[in-house]
């Protein structure tokens, strides 16, 4: 009977093109006539399964099996997400790619070094697997190529898709370069995997635009141009955003940045029903929820994002709602609950609910490795914000938990973090003997996080912050640090001013802060940061010119401050936005 089963096997298998490669596993078939008939027909079986499973995974059924593993990702399922790619992940670029993606992106959000290390050995696997796919150029073509671009026709399917999905890969490897050695060659071996990436992505744009609608109706195709569509859109989106003296030595580099253009390219992606269209709604959402800001069912990603559009606009109770939502749905990624307690955090603190503030700060400094001098020194900031009784039902030392942020200092990519060593320099006034107390240093670092442009959604709030910030400035005792604090008081009095509609008192508060500018011996960011807050304010007013004369002086006449690089952020995206402005008559 098995002789029969077995030359039926190897009649079909024989029609198989990776027959040859199952039947070589399995060794001990050449002894067959010495296994039970029962084990026999399993071996059949099983070469059966295999070989019929390896003639399917074509290009489309990978791309089918990815996106199903995205929506089990999307759907919290993140370990069915990892079995159902791990088998082909050494023979299939999608399904290496997929697998590589969630474990780059478990790596980043533990930071742990086992999972750093995994990540990395997943990814250098995965670029093997493109590399495989590739189009390989003789000599003579790789130096033609420099002369003429590749034209459509002259890559297969899988050859297209190999090249998108290398880019993507690189990226990923750029990511835990930076994180794995704190050092500037890890930085350089990153930078240039992401300019590799960022070529290939501009080649694979020239090919779709010469294609100008060939193969256009393919399902390959349109895949393709959605992984595109992806890269190029994310490329010019982020590189838009960076100040224009970083862009223009990018742009000398080859790189260049049009936040239109990006945006419009992750619309058209987000509406292709290809693989990355929900990747490209994804970015769009993180852009317009964290680095702009507006939009979002039931996933905790997607969760995630809805508490965050609700936080923008206001509505803290709603997003405390969703966090919390966000955080029961799924418990395999503890970091995703990491983020949502930061949120929560802020939540609370908008509302000057300080005790809720403290739980969720007490447990990112308990769980999550991503800056624990950071999480430390917003604890001990939450909790100065307590009155005596709450704060001694606590059980926590203030001053030592500000003692202990200096120690917790960390370095990326060969670099302190700016806002850690805000953080340090700001609880060295604990470092002495007889410390001298900070002054509502919650708020202070509520202003570091942008949260007064949230907060001034909400007229309640905004009032409830302005009287603790006037009850803070009744109670300013003479010290060394006196003209820092009153500055620092009188800045973020200005801000609920403003957010209150009582402009020209907000105008006195800055005007009064520039004023002191002589007496500050310590924290020198108030000036260059109260300078743009001004400007915004002249541009609230509907005075063009003095605002972007104030925020020109930020920009140009000031450096080495705390936080320097993120006050040019800021105004590289308030002159953009002048830029468009009516300017006013002198």
């Amino acid at each position: 009977m098995f002789k029969h089963m077995f030359m039926f096997m190897f009649c079909f298998c024989s029609v198989q093109d990776c027959f040859e490669d199952a039947f070589d596993r399995i060794p001990i078939i050449s002894q067959i006539s010495g296994l039970s008939v029962c084990v026999c027909v399993c071996v059949c079986v099983y070469l059966y399964v295999c070989v019929f499973r390896a003639s399917k995974m074509d290009l489309r059924t990978s791309i089918e099996e990815c996106s199903m593993a995205l929506h089990l990702v999307l759907n919290n399922k993140f370990s069915e997400a990892l079995d159902l790619l791990r088998p082909w992940c050494k023979d299939s670029m999608y399904h290496a790619l997929g697998y590589s993606s969630i474990l780059a992106m478990q790596a980043t959000m533990t930071f742990e070094h086992k999972d750093i290390q995994a990540g990395m050995a997943t990814i250098k696997e995965t670029l093997q697997t493109c590399q495989r796919f590739r189009k390989r150029n003789s000599v003579v073509e790789s130096i033609s190529s420099l002369m003429s671009k590749q034209s459509p026709d002259s890559l297969k399917a899988e050859e297209m898709h190999a090249e998108i999905c290398y880019a993507e890969c690189l990226l990923q490897k750029a990511t835990l370069t930076f994180i794995q050695d704190e050092n500037m060659i890890s930085f350089i071996k990153g930078g240039i995997k992401i300019r590799t990436s960022y070529q290939i992505y501009k080649d694979c744009q020239s090919l779709l635009n010469m294609s100008q609608g060939v193969g256009g109706d393919s399902e390959a195709f349109r895949q393709f141009e959605g992984g595109v569509k992806l890269g190029i859109g994310s490329f010019n989106l982020m590189l838009s955003l960076l100040p224009a003296r970083i862009l223009r030595l990018l742009e000398f580099i080859g790189f260049s940045g049009n936040r239109e253009f990006g945006l419009s390219q992750l619309r058209d992606g987000a509406g292709s029903h290809s693989l990355r269209s929900i990747l490209c709604v994804l970015t769009l959402l993180f852009y317009h929820t964290y680095v702009s800001l507006i939009l979002g069912k039931r996933g905790s990603i997607i969760l995630f994002y809805s508490a965050r559009i609700a936080l923008l606009r206001g509505n803290f109770e709603k997003a405390q709602v969703k966090f919390q939502e966000c955080v029961s749905v799924q418990q395999q990624w503890r970091q995703i609950h990491h983020l949502c307690y930061w949120e929560l955090m802020w939540c609370h603190s908008f509302q000057q609910q300080w005790r809720d503030a403290y739980r969720y700060a007490d447990l990112l400094c308990r769980e999550s490795r991503w800056s624990k001098a950071i999480y430390v020194y917003q604890k001990a900031a939450i909790l100065s914000m307590m009155c005596e009784e709450e704060l001694k039902s606590s059980g926590e030392d203030v001053v030592g938990l500000f003692r202990q942020v200096e120690g917790l200092k960390q370095r990326l990519a060969g670099k302190s973090i700016p806002t850690e060593k805000f953080a340090v320099r700001k609880s060295r006034r604990y470092s002495s003997a007889v410390p001298v107390k900070l002054v509502i240093p919650a708020l202070e670092m509520m202003y570091v996080w942008n949260g007064f442009t949230i907060v001034g959604k909400r007229a309640d709030a905004t009032e409830s912050l302005l009287i603790t910030i006037e009850r803070a400035e009744e109670q300013l005792h003479p010290s060394e640090f006196h003209p820092d604090d009153q500055c620092l008081v009188q800045m973020l009095k200005g801000l609920c001013l403003k957010h209150l509609g009582r402009l020209l008192q907000a105008e006195l508060c800055f005007t009064q802060v520039l004023s002191s500018e002589k007496r500050i011996r310590y924290d020198h960011y108030l000036i260059p940061f109260t300078l743009y807050e001004l400007g915004l304010l002249y541009k609230q007013q509907g005075d063009y010119i003095k605002a972007t004369r104030f925020i020109e002086d930020a920009k140009l006449n000031y450096k080495d401050y705390s936080m320097e690089s993120r006050l040019h952020f800021r105004i590289h995206a308030a002159l953009s936005s002048l830029k468009g402005s009516p300017t006013n008559s002198p």
